[in-house]
């Protein structure tokens, strides 16, 4: 197994409209993304074989893609069907044919696999409740100067929340937490326990009762956090984030925000939107900071019982690294107190 054999988004279905070409960069590969002629998604190497120009800077031709420089044309498999200066003398040939990927649309996203590995059978994350009726999704995209692993884990690492969101998310009280950390089949699974209103901002909307918060949080792998607030009926929250490596120290993360309040679904957006926003640009700038300190000194960490989930997603990550299957390391389970 390799990273590169996952699925990774690389536009919203939206983003992607008929005769627009984007360009993205994923494990430090650059594509050039647009619509065929049948509508579906087509991702090529962003270098016209020709003179290395980048395709994305093309332009769409009845559903095949121009480049700018000699006006070379490819089509949604990457061979080539056109080169102007060849005129009537043009045949196709298979050498001229650029690095195409497999793509996939699914839950208002777009995907790219760069692997070609047949014996590795995975799909795309299923977003929680994208769509369903009684649930409202707001998205989010931001960039962070940190490697995926690093992001990952920052979204799912409650001591952090009293220091970097201050008042927004949590206030730092010194409550004693108990949480459940289990890894199983390349996934993290973290449940917590005795939290019931240290939620900032919107406390008393959210849990009006005060009653105990079923909360967990969960690692996919690579690249997927999905956390879950559970307070009361039509109090149902969802923060699923995916994080795509463009390069070592750039991750584009699109975030959905998937939540169930009711009658307050349609007003609650703007909130929703403003307060995922706001949250997120702090953890930009702390990510940020210690991706800076990361590449002066390293990845030396000095690890307390409540980075047992940083230690479990590591271990897999690590596994991928070394092109292994996580799945097959040894199921875990830990129970931790900590403070917050």
């Amino acid at each position: 197994m390799q990273f590169a054999d996952f699925w990774y988004i690389v536009a919203l279905s939206e983003q992607l409209q008929p005769n627009k070409v984007l360009s993205r960069t994923v494990l430090g590969e650059w594509l050039a993304i647009f619509r065929g002629e049948d509508g579906q998604p087509v991702a090529l190497r962003d270098r016209c074989l020709h003179r290395n120009s980048r395709l994305s800077s093309g332009k769409i031709c009845n559903g095949a893609l121009q480049c700018p420089y000699h006006g070379w044309v490819y089509n949604a498999v990457g061979n080539v069907i056109a080169v102007p200066a060849e005129g009537d003398d043009f045949k196709p040939s298979p050498q001229r044919r650029a690095k195409c990927y497999a793509t996939k649309e699914q839950d208002g996203y777009v995907y790219v696999r760069l692997a070609d590995t047949p014996n590795v059978n995975l799909e795309p994350f299923s977003m929680p409740h994208y769509g369903q009726t009684g649930w409202e999704t707001v998205r989010v995209i931001n960039r962070f100067a940190n490697n995926v692993t690093n992001c990952a884990e920052n979204f799912i690492d409650i001591p952090h929340t009293a220091f970097v969101h201050p008042g927004v998310f949590r206030t730092s009280r010194q409550q004693k937490l108990e949480m459940t950390v289990e890894r199983c089949h390349g996934s993290v699974l973290v449940e917590y326990r005795n939290e019931n209103n240290n939620l900032g901002w919107y406390s008393r909307f959210l849990n009006l009762q005060g009653a105990e918060i079923k909360h967990s949080d969960r690692f996919y792998m690579p690249n997927i956090t999905s956390v879950e607030y559970k307070m009361a009926q039509n109090r149902h929250l969802f923060i699923t984030s995916q994080s795509i490596p463009e390069t070592d120290n750039s991750t584009l993360v699109y975030t959905d925000v998937t939540y169930n309040y009711g009658i307050w679904n349609k007003l609650a957006r703007p909130f929703v939107r403003w307060t995922a926003q706001h949250i997120i640009r702090q953890d930009v700038e702390i990510l940020g900071i210690q991706g800076e300190a990361i590449a002066k000194y390293g990845t030396q960490f000095y690890n307390t019982p409540a980075d047992t989930i940083h230690i479990f997603v590591e271990s897999i990550m690590a596994a991928i690294s070394c092109g292994e299957d996580p799945r097959l390391l040894p199921n875990q389970s830990v129970k931790v107190t900590f403070w917050v």
